[in-house]
C-alpha cells in the first residue's frame, strides 16, 4: 500500500524551499495581485481515496483548466462534429498565437489554444440560452458541490485586457468557424475562465477522464470513446507548445492554466492537482511542473 499523504509531504516540503517560484501572470492585472507563495497539491485516487497538503482548498482562477471542461460538455453534446471545426494536432506556439489560425484558414490546431477554445465556447454558446449558468451548473454536477462561483472580478479583467482574444475570434469570424457575436461568445469565454475552483475541487471534476466517462456519481458524462480521446488531446496540447516536455517529465494527460493550476491524470488510478501561481517562460506553472514530476517519479505511476 502506497503512503500517498507522505509523498505528497515530502514533495510539499521540497517544492516549496525552491528560491525561483516563476512569475505571476500580469497580462491579465487580477491574476498578478496573487501571492506567489501560494502551493498546494491534491491526489484523489480512483476509489475514492483523497490526500492534500498546503493551499490544496483555496479558490484560485482556473483559466485554462477550464477548457478540458467545456470540451467535454460540447462533445457530450454534439458528439464527434465539433472536429468539423478544430483539429486535435499540437500547435508548437503560445497559447494566443493568430499567425497558424491565418495559415490553416480559420481552423485552429487544437481545442485548448485560445482560437480553438474560443470555437467551443461559440459551441456552447449556440447550445444553450444561458451559456454561463449552464456550464457552472455543468461543473458543479460533476463535483457535487454548491460552492464553485466565477470571479467576475477576473472576468471583468480579462475582458478589458483581452485584445488577441478579440483578434483571435474576429479572425474565426472571418473564416465562418464563429457562429455567433463576437462579443457574445467572447463574454461567456471569459467568465469560463475566470471560474474559481480549490485543487480539490479540480481533482473531483476531472474524475470523469480517469473513470471512463463517468464521474464521481458513476454516471456516465461522456462514452468511453471521448474520454478517450480528450485524454489523448491533453497528453499532445495541454501545455501550450511545452507539452512534450510534460509528457517527457511527468508522463501523463494533463492541463494547466495561465492561474498556475495544472491538473494531471493516470486513466483507471488517479486524478492529481496543483497550484502554484508562478509560471515559467511557457506559461505553466513552475513548481506545479516540478511537483508532478516527482510525484510520478517517486511514484512510478504515469502512462509510460
Amino acid at each position: 500500500m502506497m503512503d500517498y499523504q507522505s509523498i505528497l509531504n515530502d514533495i510539499h516540503a521540497h517544492v516549496i524551499s525552491e528560491k525561483d517560484k516563476g512569475t505571476v501572470a500580469s497580462y491579465i492585472p487580477e491574476l498578478a495581485l496573487i501571492d506567489i507563495n501560494n502551493f498546494g497539491l491534491h491526489l484523489r485516487t480512483k476509489n475514492g481515496e483523497e490526500y492534500g497538503v498546503g493551499d490544496c482548498n483555496k479558490p484560485f482562477s482556473i483559466q485554462s483548466i477550464s477548457k478540458v471542461l467545456a470540451l467535454a460538455l460540447a462533445a457530450s453534446k454534439k458528439g464527434s462534429t465539433i472536429l468539423n471545426r478544430l483539429g486535435v494536432e499540437p500547435s508548437g506556439h503560445p497559447f494566443n498565437q493568430l499567425a497558424l489560425l491565418e495559415i490553416e484558414n480559420g481552423i485552429p490546431r487544437n481545442p485548448f489554444i485560445n482560437s480553438g477554445a474560443i470555437v467551443v465556447a461559440d459551441i456552447i454558446v449556440s447550445l444553450f440560452n444561458d451559456p454561463k449558468v449552464e456550464f457552472l451548473n455543468y461543473v458543479r454536477n460533476l463535483t457535487g458541490d454548491d460552492n464553485i462561483h466565477y470571479n467576475l472580478n477576473i472576468a471583468k479583467s480579462e475582458k478589458e485586457t483581452g485584445f488577441r482574444n478579440y483578434a483571435a475570434a474576429n479572425l474565426l469570424k472571418s473564416f465562418g468557424n464563429l457562429e455567433n457575436p463576437v462579443e457574445e461568445v467572447l463574454d461567456y469565454y471569459f467568465m469560463q475562465c475566470a471560474l474559481e475552483m480549490t485543487c480539490q475541487q479540480i481533482t473531483k471534476s476531472f474524475h470523469l477522464f480517469a473513470n471512463k466517462g463517468k464521474c464521481l456519481f458513476e454516471k456516465s458524462q461522456l462514452s468511453e470513446q471521448q474520454a478517450k480521446r480528450i485524454n489523448a488531446i491533453m497528453l499532445t496540447c495541454g501545455f501550450y507548445d511545452e507539452a512534450g516536455e510534460f509528457a517527457f517529465e511527468v508522463g501523463l494527460p494533463g492541463k494547466s492554466g495561465v492561474g498556475g493550476g495544472i491538473v494531471a491524470l493516470l486513466p483507471d488510478h488517479y486524478v492529481i492537482t496543483t497550484w502554484s501561481p508562478g509560471l515559467n517562460k511557457k506559461g505553466n506553472s513552475k513548481l506545479g511542473m516540478l511537483a508532478l514530476e516527482q510525484f510520478t517519479t517517486k511514484t512510478q505511476l504515469s502512462i509510460f
